[in-house]
């Protein structure tokens, strides 16, 4: 574990620590000097001593734990990060006591650092190699690193949270949370030998271009907070559709039909088409364009049913994006790189609308803009990460190129079909979403078979 890896997972972990040393400081009148060093002393000191205490006891039996330490060092940091996602998005505060006396101090410190008991275990897993020395001295190098980590963040947090308020903590953690389990990912990864391609900048990069269409439509609500309607709405609801649905047609179906077999490629088009209807199913959602509810009876909340409507969206889109990057890191025929990026930055262009009528209803709903903004966001991380579950999968089992194409073409059809044609025809604007609905199937068509042969 590099310097790099290590800033990373100090970071994560300092993310407890950081959320609550901000509720101190919403709680203190002033803080100076003497709260901002007891709370960055506090937490950093414990945060950089758990991970030792871990990585001590675990050496005992480090020759039993490098059998199974990579998969138990992915589950102990995804448990961590799912955790800290879980109190992100909790409508439960937590428990911060007032002070800042030895007892308070100490029951915070422990209580935002015995997570990093389990980071101890990836030390023997995966150890710390920034010099040429002993594995404890390098452990314990890393640890003064988380430390010195959790000290910086404490200490901001509290002037932060003195400063601005309350809205910073849910977001913190739920970085916190998604940097622990992107860490504990790549040690798995790493270690079952099928991240090859993420040495590859272009895949990278383009794996992660959607995202950002994501983000920077989710961000529109801190312009902007007023309901979307009208023809406006309608016209970004065309552009969605007409992108999605030549990607399904032209990008994916159609080298599914001439460089396989057209039954496979049917086969898999239907496969795709019923593993849509059955998410669509599943999952208790509202549908961001008509508030329709679907799926199962639930409790949840109104937001989280919104963003859970985009999940459903973004997962066959995640999917198309890896197989295309997998033909292309592959060298599949007729599956370029240039025509990956055309489908990528397709996507991206849509996942603008996309954000915005994740984030712009939940605001309108009532939440405040950061966490509309950050429900937004996650609503896309599905996307890389069904990206890099796609290229693992297609680049084990490159056979199955073509007719997982077909079964994701198959699966964005139907969703364009249920939600996007149906939404453009609603009030008295719908003749604007069709014309933009044709005119980006149109521009997405010829990007497409532009690129064939590049």
């Amino acid at each position: 574990m590099g310097l790099i890896e290590l800033l990373l997972l100090g970071i994560g972990l300092s993310m407890d620590a950081f959320a609550v040393s901000i509720c101190k400081g919403i709680e203190t009148k002033k803080a100076g000097f003497k709260q901002v060093m007891l709370c960055g002393v506090w937490f950093g000191f414990f945060q950089g001593l758990m991970p030792f205490i871990g990585y001590i006891l675990s050496s005992k039996l480090e020759f039993i734990i490098n059998k199974v330490a990579p998969r138990l060092a992915f589950i102990l940091l995804a448990i961590i990060g799912v955790n800290m996602l879980r109190e992100a998005f909790s409508s439960k505060e937590e428990e911060t006591r007032s002070g800042f006396d030895v007892k308070s101090m100490f029951m915070l410190a422990v209580a935002t650092s015995i997570d990093a008991l389990a980071v101890g275990i990836t030390f023997v897993a995966v150890p710390v190699t920034l010099l040429e020395v002993p594995a404890i001295i390098n452990t314990i190098i890393g640890c003064s690193i988380i430390m010195a980590t959790t000290f910086v963040f404490s200490s901001f947090g509290v002037k932060i949270g003195n400063a601005f308020g309350t809205r910073f903590k849910s977001g913190a953690e739920a970085a916190g949370g998604f940097v622990l389990i992107f860490i504990g990912l790549k040690i798995l990864l790493e270690h079952l030998g099928v991240l090859e391609f993420m040495g590859n900048g272009d895949v990278v990069f383009g794996l992660l271009i959607p995202f950002v269409g994501t983000v920077l439509g989710s961000a529109l609500v801190f312009i902007s907070d007023r309901e979307i309607k009208g023809a406006f709405k309608l016209i970004m609801i065309g552009m969605a559709g007409g992108i999605m649905l030549a990607c399904s047609v032209w990008t994916l179906l159609y080298p599914a039909i001439i460089k396989g077999k057209v039954v496979t490629a049917a086969l898999g088009f239907i496969l795709g088409i019923g593993f849509q209807y059955l998410l669509d199913k599943a999952v208790p959602h509202t549908h961001v364009f008509t508030k329709a509810e679907e799926g199962p009876s639930n409790s949840l909340k109104y937001p989280f049913k919104v963003m859970l409507s985009e999940v459903i969206h973004h997962i066959p889109e995640g999917m198309a994006v890896g197989i295309m990057f997998a033909g292309a890191f592959n060298g599949a025929e007729d599956v370029s790189l240039a025509a990956a990026f055309a489908l990528t930055i397709g996507i991206a262009v849509q996942n603008i609308p996309e954000g915005i009528f994740v984030s712009n209803p939940i605001r309108t709903g009532g939440e405040e803009k950061g966490k509309s903004f950050l429900m937004g966001v996650v609503s896309g991380v599905v996307e890389p990460l069904l990206g890099i579950a796609m290229m693992i999968l297609v680049t084990t089992f490159p056979g199955i190129q073509m007719f997982v194409m077909a079964l994701t073409a198959g699966a964005i059809a139907f969703l364009v079909l249920e939600e996007n044609i149906p939404a453009m025809h609603t009030g008295e604007h719908s003749d604007k979403g069709t014309i933009s609905f044709m005119l980006f199937f149109c521009l997405m068509m010829v990007i497409t078979f532009s690129t064939i042969g590049s």
